[in-house]
Formats: C-alpha cells, sequence, structure tokens
C-alpha cells in the first residue's frame, strides 16, 4: 500500500489497486451456470423450517409453505442464521464484538469526480475506520464504515438506520467520507457477532457450506471466497466418491482446518 495523503485529525487515507466483483453480478454468474448446466435447477420462494434423515438414508427439506423436497443430500448453505446448523447441532453461541458495520453502495455520479479512481481507501481514525472502493468498473461506490464501543447487537445486512445517525458516528471527519453519508440511499448497519467454527460440520447426508459452518467477519473478505472454496471441493468430492456420506466427510476433512484458520 502506498500512502497517498494524511489528512488532518490524525485521519489517514490510504490508497491500493483493488479490483472486487459486485456480490449481485457474481451470484449472475453462478446462476446462470448452473441453470446452462441443469435447467430447472433453481427453485426461488420457499424458506426452510426443517429437514428429516429418512429411513433410506435420503433427506427431505421441509418448507415453511408445507411443501418439501427430497434428495440424496442435503448441504445447507444457508448462511449465520443457518436453519440446516440448527437442526443438527442447535443454536450456535455468538459473542458480540463490539463493532458495527455501517453499509451502502453509492451510484458514482453522486459523488466529486476526484473520487472516481480504480483504488479502495481506508480512512482511519480513533475507533472508526471507512473502507469505500468502487464497483461495477467505476458505475457505484461501495461505502463501510465500522464504529468500535457500540451496543447495538442486530446481526442483519437489511436493518436500516439514518443518515443523521451514520453523520453522527463520523463527526468531525473528512468532507470526503461525510459527501459519500449523504450520497447513500439507505444506510444499513449490521452489528458483528464472532461464532466459533464448527469442529464436526455434518451427520449422515446431510453437511455444511460457508457461513453456515464456519462464518467469518470481513476483515479480511473471506466470506465469499471460502464459500466457493468450499462449492468446488464438495463438487470434487462428490464426483469422486460413489457413497454420498464418504463424499460428504471427505469435503469436511479437506476443509475443516483452513476455514477454521481464517475464522
Amino acid at each position: 500500500w502506498s500512502p497517498f495523503d494524511v489528512l488532518a485529525d490524525s485521519v489517514g487515507t490510504y490508497g491500493f489497486p483493488y479490483f472486487t466483483v459486485y456480490r449481485p453480478d457474481l451470484l449472475a454468474v453462478l446462476e446462470a451456470a448452473v441453470r446452462e448446466a441443469a435447467p430447472g435447477a433453481i427453485h426461488l420462494g420457499r424458506r426452510a423450517e426443517g429437514f428429516d434423515v429418512l429411513p433410506e438414508g435420503r433427506v427431505r427439506l421441509r418448507f415453511a409453505d408445507g411443501s418439501a423436497a427430497e434428495g440424496d443430500a442435503l448441504v445447507g448453505a444457508d448462511g449465520i442464521h443457518s436453519v440446516v446448523r440448527r437442526g443438527l447441532w442447535g443454536e450456535a453461541a455468538a459473542r458480540f464484538t463490539g463493532l458495527l458495520a455501517w453499509r451502502g453502495v453509492i451510484p458514482m455520479e453522486r459523488l466529486p469526480a476526484r473520487m472516481n479512481r480504480a483504488v479502495g481507501t481506508n480512512w482511519i481514525g480513533p475507533g472508526r475506520h471507512v473502507v469505500h472502493y468502487p464497483l461495477r468498473g467505476g458505475a457505484l461506490m461501495n461505502f463501510v464504515g465500522v464504529v468500535e464501543g457500540v451496543d447495538w447487537q442486530v446481526e442483519s445486512w437489511t436493518a436500516q438506520g439514518t443518515h443523521a445517525e451514520l453523520h453522527r458516528d463520523f463527526a468531525g471527519w473528512h468532507d470526503d467520507v461525510h459527501a459519500m453519508i449523504a450520497a447513500i440511499d439507505t444506510p444499513f448497519r449490521w452489528a458483528f457477532l464472532a461464532r466459533d467454527p464448527l469442529p464436526v460440520w455434518g451427520r449422515g447426508p446431510v453437511t455444511l457450506l460457508g457461513d453456515a459452518c464456519h462464518p467469518t467477519l470481513p476483515f479480511m473478505a473471506q466470506g465469499a471466497v471460502q464459500a466457493i472454496e468450499d462449492g468446488f471441493i464438495l463438487a470434487r468430492a462428490l464426483a469422486q466418491f460413489e457413497d454420498t456420506e464418504q463424499a460428504l466427510r471427505r469435503y469436511e476433512d479437506a476443509r475443516r482446518d483452513r476455514t477454521a484458520r481464517m475464522v
């Protein structure tokens, strides 16, 4: 990283070359690949509420609308509030870290033209930091502001805050920070809760993937990365072993230590 500017009030900003993929764009690529490989494989508009392992070794996944789906295996890739994990191991103990993240995606044309650069920027100050970087080739700016020492523990990607609260959390910071805050349509806030990685992921024909079994905080930007790695190794194991349960256990053994180190 090369410092390009140091600002007043002990708040520094450092620029570094940054290339990132907007998550909706990544999901669109993955969705298109699945639909090409297996038309009809994706079904939307259901909410899982539990599962049952059937006597013949298959799995039935139950949905909130009373419907169900059956298969040879169940992979719970359903995130930090995983229904599948809860069915396997009960509720996961979570520890509040004292950290809150403010998030927003900003159309770049709302910001000063000088801010449209192909770098990620990290502003650092006492008990606070802001990271922002361009998305979609500079069409959007992603904003994340982390605040320490708060007591707001709602762990959700969709919990909304107000511009006034966000401005207040970064009172006295540089005008560029406040220009981004003002340009956000809806500021979302997200409490960081930490969980220990599971020592055992699955049982029988059921396993877990991604944040459902090794939820990560965002500071190394590894949550989606580790889930993609999980998916690759799971696919390889299922291709190599005819016995589904053996494949699931081999997948878990291959991934458990790496993901635990990342957490």
